[in-house]
């Protein structure tokens, strides 16, 4: 259990991980927001509004000077209707090629908060679903394990 879903291996995480530095001194080193942001994308509750606080305040922190990683990432990960849909009119050709890569972008793009809504809310539960997916045959072999130990002891 201890490869994520839909995340890089460790050495690779480790290279693009961001270092912040403490007040007193210290450094702290982090996940990047991307890869953070993939990690998230879980079955738990919790999760899900992380995720949007996190591209959120990224968004709000750059969107006055975004750099083109940004956009990518702010296009394919913001939860936010109106976000998307303001991004989208800013950034119409971005908008357009990252649309193959995220469908529901075709909504932020034409201005249609109703049908983004309910695109995000499937495009959740998707995730929540492929998590699910990922994780049973795990727990069943960790149930497994557990219950062959506790018969031998």
């Amino acid at each position: 259990m201890t490869k994520m879903r839909g995340v890089d291996p460790f050495s690779k995480l480790w290279q693009r991980r961001v270092t912040l530095r403490a007040e007193g001194g210290g450094s702290y080193e982090l996940m990047s927001l991307p890869d953070l942001v993939r990690a998230k994308k879980t079955q738990r509750d919790k999760d899900w509004p992380m995720i949007r606080r996190l591209v959120e305040a990224d968004y709000f922190k750059y969107r006055g000077r975004p750099m083109p990683q940004q956009l990518q990432l702010w296009f394919l990960e913001l939860r936010t209707p109106e976000l998307l849909i303001e991004l989208a009119s800013k950034h119409p050709a971005v908008c357009r090629r990252l649309a193959k890569r995220r469908p529901l972008l075709k909504f932020a793009a034409s201005n249609n908060s109703s049908g983004l809504i309910d695109a995000l809310s499937e495009e959740e539960e998707a995730e929540r679903l492929a998590d699910r997916n990922y994780w049973s045959p795990l727990k069943a072999e960790l149930e497994q394990l557990r219950h062959a130990r506790l018969r031998r002891g």
